[in-house]
């Protein structure tokens, strides 16, 4: 059984265009996410999922200079982006990651992907639909799920945000959803980058945690809000956008 992360990227971002080759500290924020999920140590292989749109050659050459795979597919069908990422990877379970977490935590990554596999669950989540089921701040999404689960969502989904969005059929259609929740709730806290102000918040992150190693993750930086609070007010104000 190959467990493998595909992380999702593109340049044509709607809110904050080009973020995830926006510079931290002087590197990507694609090879910054790169750097944490390769800390996992469940996850066997990691692809980058990007589209055949000339803009995203940018996203393939610095993924294969962090040494990775690329997929290249539909920019607005990520669901087959997905699909056929995974099909020609041979991956049989999936780490669904969005390129613009730049604290993505390898240690809640791998107590999914456990969680996961000691259950008989179609998809564990700590995001998913359900939205009074959040307890991890934005930014630390995780889904992990079949092939067989997302070949049948490939197959049979029909609603255009279903494909746009990856995972929506599964979550419609299956009764073992497992939503992974934190002991505190933290889903207050945006760790995610869509605009402006989520960019300042995290550049302040990497300024005070980051030198030169990923050896920070979310209770450390629970620890920094709470000496700083007015960090979160940076973007405390933003909203998530809406799946159509």
């Amino acid at each position: 059984m190959k467990i493998g992360a595909i992380i999702q990227a593109r340049m044509g971002s709607t809110r904050l265009s080009g973020k995830v080759m926006k510079q931290i500290m002087g590197k990507t924020v694609l090879s910054h996410v790169i750097e944490r999920v390769k800390q996992s140590k469940l996850i066997e292989d990691i692809v980058i999922a990007t589209t055949v749109h000339e803009r995203d050659n940018n996203i393939e050459a610095e993924a294969l200079k962090c040494g990775l795979s690329v997929f290249r597919g539909s920019e607005d069908d990520v669901l087959s982006r997905y699909y056929y990422a995974a099909k020609q990877h041979n991956t049989d379970v999936i780490i669904r990651i969005t390129s613009d977490c730049p604290v993505i935590d390898p240690i809640v990554i791998d107590e999914i992907i456990s969680c996961y596999l000691e259950g008989q669950y179609d998809l564990v989540t700590n995001a998913g639909s359900d939205l009074t089921q959040r307890t991890y701040p934005r930014g630390l999404d995780t889904e992990v799920f079949s092939f067989k689960a997302l070949e049948d969502a490939f197959v049979n989904a029909k609603e255009k945000y279903q494909s746009e969005h990856v995972t929506p059929y599964i979550y419609e259609q299956s009764h073992k959803i497992y939503y992974f929740k934190n002991d505190v709730d933290y889903s207050r806290y945006r760790l995610t980058l869509d605009t402006k102000e989520d960019f300042e918040l995290i550049s302040e992150i990497y300024k005070r945690m980051y030198k030169g190693r990923h050896d920070f993750y979310l209770n450390d930086i629970i620890e920094l809000f709470e000496r700083e609070p007015n960090l979160f007010n940076i973007n405390a104000h933003i909203e998530q956008k809406k799946i159509n």
